[in-house]
Formats: C-alpha cells, structure tokens, sequence
C-alpha cells in the first residue's frame, strides 16, 4: 500500500508578532491603570501605597510601548 502523509507547516512571520505582542502590551496597560485608579481610594494603607508605587513602575514602560505603536501606526499612515 502506498500512503501519503501531508504535512502543514505554520510560519509566523514577525509582524504578526509584532502585533500579538503590541495586543498584549496594550491589554496589559489597560489593566495596571485600572488597577491604579482603582486602589487610588485605599491611599491611607502602606500596603496599597507600595504596590502602587511597583504599579507605577510597570505603566511607564508600557506607557512608552504603547507612544511607539500609535507613532508607527500614524507614520504607516501618512
């Protein structure tokens, strides 16, 4: 008998990771601020207070990835 075996090979290219990435970096940002603005009321709790300093320290990174991608969406625009 003679049997054929096909294979699917699936390649990712690096600007669809590029945007999976950017998706994620976004969806992650969306979060940490809600998480700020939402603890913002217990400010009285040393707790609360450090973990939104470490907060503040995860926002500005993705605060910059997120600038770059809206600045090379504009320049794909234009």
């Amino acid at each position: 008998m003679i049997s054929t075996v096909t294979t699917t090979i699936t390649t990712v290219t690096i600007s669809e990771l590029m945007t999976f990435l950017s998706i994620i970096a976004v969806i992650s940002l969306i979060i940490f601020l809600a998480i700020k603005e939402i603890l913002r009321s217990e400010i009285e709790n040393k707790k609360v207070k450090s973990f939104l300093k470490g907060v503040n320290i995860a926002i500005i990174p993705l605060l910059l990835i997120f600038i770059a991608i809206v600045g090379s969406k504009i320049l794909k625009i234009l």
